[in-house]
């Protein structure tokens, strides 16, 4: 029996206080699950790391850890450092030195929840968000001139590749072919971007001709958020770019009863680089240290690695212990109602694992 071996940067907030109960749990699952073992290591990148050294990380960080089998993220940002310096410093620099291109946010109404929606359209949710997660919006390209000066000026290019396009248009599309129902919404804003946005549009249409039992409808960004208020079950599988996914993967959190439960894969699809998981709902420094954060993100996230690990079999029974806890309703974190803090979340969720060893 081989370890995978998983690199835990805990970052900042609760991004360590959720990333250690994630690992809490991985360690519980590999005691009930046969032929499975984790070897973690531990990083400690982040703003704490940015104050005693000038970095986030190291120079060599991804040589570090770029034999790691995934990566297990916690959260960046602190309010006492530019948000530009911790993101670009750590989180970006890891998902696009490792090509990370595909960002998969699943999004379900998991059993016992109450989001905002009314029970009926609720119940309908049941979506994965792909977003391209390499260029677009977020590439970085831009610059600022005349700085203090009445004339100053800050640009930011959003760049859209041939290539970017279609790897993340044929990866929706793979991943959309693989749901019941086959379903793919395309989200733009060619209708106001028309160059970058305009050729998205092209190039997505070349790919989906490949996929022709696909169903496939467009939406601009605008009219997707009232979409996903009024119409959830007409939702199944959505493509986006960087800003617009970013944007409506955290609409489909709060609408699925909490940020807290929101889930993240970076994916490499080819393998040459680790893929890197992370909970959505950033460091909270509001409530750190107060032993409240709801872990339930970053153990939905860990199921996702085990997914990419080719671990499903250990996948489906930590999702399903998920839901055990979340169904009864006896230990939720505030942000869903509850009173329960991070360890008893966290000790519920190890109890369940330990009653299905399916």
């Amino acid at each position: 029996m081989s370890a995978h071996n998983i690199a835990v940067i805990g970052g900042d907030g609760i991004g360590t206080e959720v990333v250690e109960a994630g690992v809490r749990v991985l360690e519980a699952l590999a005691t009930v699950q046969p032929d499975l073992s984790f070897a973690f290591k531990r990083f400690d990148w982040g703003s704490d790391y940015y104050r005693r050294n000038g970095r986030m990380m190291p120079e060599d960080g991804l040589a570090q850890i770029a034999g790691a089998d995934a990566i297990y993220f916690g959260a960046v940002g602190d309010p006492n450092l530019p948000d530009d310096i911790t993101l670009w410093g750590l989180r970006l620099a890891i998902c696009q030195g490792f090509d990370q291109f595909a960002n998969v946010r699943p999004t379900r109404l998991l059993p016992g929840l109450v989001g905002p929606l009314r029970p009926e359209l609720g119940q309908q949710i049941d979506w994965v968000i792909v977003r391209e997660n390499s260029e677009g919006e977020y590439a970085g390209v831009g610059g600022r001139a005349h700085r203090g000066l009445p004339i100053e000026v800050g640009m930011d290019v959003a760049v859209f590749t041939r290539t970017g396009i279609e790897r993340i248009a044929r990866f929706a599309c793979d991943l959309a072919s693989g749901r019941p129902r086959k379903l793919l919404t395309v989200v733009t804003k060619s209708n106001a971007q028309r160059h970058g946005m305009v050729l998205w549009d092209e190039v997505v249409r070349e790919v989906i001709r490949d996929y022709p039992d696909l169903t496939v409808d467009w939406m601009l960004v605008d009219a997707m958020t009232q979409r996903m208020v009024n119409k959830p079950g007409s939702i199944d599988t959505v493509l986006a770019t960087n800003l617009h996914a970013d944007i409506l993967s955290d609409l489909a959190a709060a609408l699925g009863g909490s940020l807290g439960i929101g889930s993240t894969a970076n994916i490499d699809p080819s393998r040459h680089r680790p893929s890197m998981f992370e909970p959505i709902h950033g460091s909270a420094f509001d409530i750190m240290g107060k032993g409240i954060a709801n872990p339930l993100g970053s153990f939905w996230t860990a199921s996702l690695m085990l997914e990419h690990l080719g671990e499903p079999q250990a996948a489906r029974t930590l999702m399903n212990a998920i839901e055990v806890v979340t169904s009864r309703r006896e230990h939720l974190s505030p942000d869903l109602g509850g009173s329960a803090n991070t360890a008893e979340v966290t000790d519920a969720i190890i109890a369940a694992l330990k009653g299905d060893n399916s």
